[in-house]
């Protein structure tokens, strides 16, 4: 492979990279092909299989105590595919609130609560797909919270929901 800046051949080896480019300045890929260029000094990663490199790295994440820092809510939240005026949305919060959370230089930290929602969506993975998030902006605290007939039915593939 020819180097992207100068075209002179560039050089692989394997060696440990610190893989800043994931919005985390604390990942380490381990021994990966780097290919490097002798002459102008860029440099590239070889990452296979990324999207799962993304989920491991999101699991690990939400998998280690303590409070997130703002650097991983924002991983968290571009992993699960979200804009922060969606995630906003979604959490019942302004986008301003979602801003301070992702803030490097003056955060605000996340509610506990808002913090479980959002391991418990990257656990669940594709959130958007199996739950349809845009519903939560209908649930009002005013609301009588009873429970509400629902009704299923029988069918050749399982059980379905059914009108009550």
């Amino acid at each position: 492979m020819k180097c992207p800046q100068c075209r002179t051949p560039m050089q692989s080896r394997r060696e440990n990279y610190r893989w800043d480019a994931s919005g985390l300045s604390n990942v380490v890929l381990i021994d990966v092909e780097v290919r490097r260029c002798p002459a102008c000094g860029e440099h590239t990663v070889v990452i296979p299989r990324i999207e799962e490199l993304h989920r491991t790295l999101a699991m690990a994440v939400i998998s280690r105590p303590g409070r997130l820092a703002p650097q991983e809510i924002r991983f968290l939240r571009k992993w699960l595919g979200w804009s922060g005026q969606d995630f906003a949305r979604h959490f019942g919060v302004t986008p301003t609130t979602v801003s301070r959370w992702e803030s490097l230089e003056d955060p605000s930290p996340m509610g506990g609560t808002a913090e479980r929602l959002l391991r418990l969506a990257v656990a669940h993975g594709q959130p958007a797909e199996q739950y349809p998030v845009s519903r939560l902006a209908e649930i009002d605290d005013s609301q009588d919270a009873s429970p509400r007939l629902i009704a299923f039915k029988s069918s050749r593939g399982g059980w379905e929901q059914a009108a009550a």
